[in-house]
């Protein structure tokens, strides 16, 4: 009888189901010039669903489930302000749609660091008049259940709305519009301090490598209550306010408030959790490619990041049905205390995993910055040459512009005698030092494992001759191996050459497979 009863009151509200849609299909919105653009939603099962949009008329109906789908043909770019109409048994309007090139913008809080808090983000927000630019933010907190849609709405790219938006994301899509002149979409869904197991569906995280990581957080599913920990904090911030009185009538410091309790069950770092509610929301919506500013939340897990990033790639690929798209990502910046003595880092072990992710899947490629960070500040500021050294892949791999795009890497080692030689690949006409002479970053050790600093020189136009006189028999160099090297080895383009090792020694986070 209560089933009944239920079956009674859910029928009318799906019977007169609205046509609707997803937050990413909305006015203002850029579709993906060049290929097939999904347009989708919701209605009544079976309604016929009609979409005019570019003097060309589309039918479809609900399935049984009341979703719909229609792809509509692939379009050249286009800066006219058009509406799409989209007929039911009711009728949705969008306006002013362009179609150009849509980029998706993601990682943790180095691409969601906004404009207004870049260097000149005065200057910058004021410049920001580019109606041909469009944007959309992805809010939604994260769920282990996938989600279809979430708060938010196109805006055209103008100083009142643009010091809020990603940094990177903006300059990056403004290289692009400056240079092809041509509409951008910009989709930003980075989440700061996200780890990337939570961009991947869950089910992909199997295996030895990640078994430890869902033992761990399926412990904390069942032991976290969220309630019992406000409980907690409301006891602790009574003690504080009354200990606070004391203080502050004996006129001593006063300690901090206790932090209220974070439900790190909705949080971005439990598996999956942005995968639903931050990525699926946005799929299939047509794009061009990724760009992605991650890493420094796995640093302390490097070697599980060497699968683990590429893995998330190919689940985003193959949610997309695009083939292999453009993913582009920033290689981790200079960070922390500069060392004295040579040695192992799990920030430069995350570097070198960033690098073997472009040998593992096509149509990838790292934007290195080891020379744009802040020793103090886990955050730098010039967004500005971040995004300048992205755009440089995807104009150079993506739109066939004839620039430089990619840092020299290391190719191989010769050694002779006391003396190693370093042969480089991908350099842009040919290796220089910057600010002075004297090449710096370069470490050498023996068998001994013990590393040193060493002499190094350039020699051609892509080798570097390493020696240090410490090491009578060398077998191995390093450059610009630390958390925060210094180094200053770089190409006639001004980019700096990637750091690497020769060995293959086990590194520091080779057994990390947990939080």
């Amino acid at each position: 009888m209560k089933k009944l009863l239920l079956l009674c009151l859910t029928l009318p509200l799906i019977s007169h189901a609205d046509l609707s849609l997803p937050a990413i299909l909305g006015s203002n919105m850029v579709l993906q010039r060049g290929q097939e653009n999904k347009i989708w939603g919701w209605g009544e099962p079976n309604e016929t669903v009609t979409i005019e949009f570019a003097g060309k008329t589309h039918k479809t109906s609900c399935d049984e489930n009341g979703t719909w789908a229609i792809k509509l043909p692939a379009m050249e770019a286009s800066s006219e302000n058009r509406s799409m109409t989209i007929t039911g048994k009711n009728k949705l309007v969008l306006e002013n749609i362009l179609v150009g090139e849509v980029w998706v913008c993601s990682g943790q809080s180095n691409m969601g660091w906004s404009v207004n808090l870049t260097w000149n983000a005065d200057l910058e927000i004021a410049t920001a008049k580019y109606p041909l630019i469009r944007h959309i933010t992805n809010p939604n907190p994260g769920s282990q259940e996938p989600q279809k849609t979430f708060n938010g709405q196109w805006d055209i790219c103008s100083p009142d709305n643009i010091g809020n938006f990603t940094a990177v994301g903006y300059y990056f899509g403004r290289m692009i519009h400056q240079v092809l002149d041509v509409p951008v979409g910009l989709i930003d869904n980075a989440w700061g301090g996200s780890a990337c197991e939570s961009w991947v569906k869950r089910d992909r995280l199997k295996g030895p490598l990640y078994e430890p990581l869902i033992q761990q957080w399926e412990e904390i599913e069942a032991n976290f209550d969220l309630e019992k920990a406000k409980a907690v904090h409301a006891k602790k911030v009574k003690e504080w306010e009354a200990k606070r009185d004391k203080l502050k009538a004996a006129g001593k410091p006063i300690p901090n408030k206790p932090r209220p309790p974070r439900d790190i069950l909705s949080g971005q770092h439990r598996p999956a959790n942005l995968y639903n509610a931050r990525h699926l929301p946005i799929v299939p919506y047509g794009i061009r490619g990724a760009i992605w500013y991650q890493g420094e939340s796995n640093s302390g897990r490097a070697y599980q990041y060497r699968d683990l990033f590429p893995l998330m790639i190919q689940n985003w690929r193959d949610d997309w049905q695009q083939g292999d798209f453009p993913f582009y990502w920033v290689q981790l910046a200079d960070f922390r205390d500069e060392e004295d003595e040579p040695g192992d880092s799990t920030w430069a072990e995350t570097r070198e995993a960033q690098t073997m992710t472009m040998y593992k899947l096509p149509n990838t490629g790292q934007a290195v910055i080891t020379d744009l960070g802040e020793a103090s500040d886990i955050h730098p500021k010039n967004k500005q040459e971040v995004a300048k050294r992205l755009a440089r892949w995807a104009l150079a791999k993506d739109y066939n512009i004839d620039i430089p795009y990619r840092s020299a890497e290391f190719e191989s080692i010769t050694i002779k005698d006391d003396k190693a030689t370093i042969t480089f690949k991908h350099v842009n006409t040919a290796l220089r030092t910057v600010d002075h002479k004297k090449l710096d970053g370069f470490a050498i050790a023996g068998e001994d494992k013990v590393w040193h600093w060493a002499e190094a020189k350039i020699k051609g136009t892509d080798r570097v001759e390493v020696w240090c006189e410490n090491v009578k028999v060398p077998v191995a160099v390093r450059y610009g191996w630390a958390d925060n090297p210094v180094c200053n080895l770089y190409d006639k383009v001004g980019l700096p050459v990637n750091p690497f090792r020769t060995d293959d020694w086990k590194g520091i986070t080779a057994d990390a497979l947990t939080r």
